[in-house]
């Protein structure tokens, strides 16, 4: 099994920045694919972005891109979330997700493990 905690949510005014962070643990060896997703009130989770178990290859969604940077330190089993330009609609309950994958999956039904969610406030 793979534990994720995610951490670094807040408050933040627009055009400010936060990074989250996923700590991950459990099996150390399983090449685990890692992606963000959001859930604002009232609205389906929707994917924001994905990295490969390498760190080679990643993904965004069109929503953030440009915007988010997303990374991980497999020596410290942790994946981030650098975001930038922060706008109100990017409010929103923040997930992180592991794979057991290679590649960079956006679906959720490809995401085999969930942390518990951080929440992240953009004001105007």
């Amino acid at each position: 099994q793979v534990q994720l905690v995610e951490s670094g949510g807040g408050l933040v005014q627009a055009g400010g920045s936060l990074r989250l962070s996923c700590a991950r643990s459990g099996r150390s060896l399983v090449r685990n694919a890692m992606g963000w997703f959001r859930q604002a009130p009232g609205e389906e989770r929707e994917f924001v972005a994905a990295i490969s178990w390498s760190g080679s290859n990643t993904y965004y969604a069109d929503s953030v891109k440009g915007r988010f940077t997303i990374s991980r330190d497999n020596a410290k089993n942790t994946v981030y979330l650098q975001m930038n330009s922060l706008k109100p609609e990017d409010t929103a309950v923040y997930y992180c997700a592991a794979a057991n994958a290679l590649a960079v999956p956006t679906t959720r039904r490809e995401y085999n493990y969930w942390g518990q969610g951080t929440q992240v406030t953009v004001s105007s």
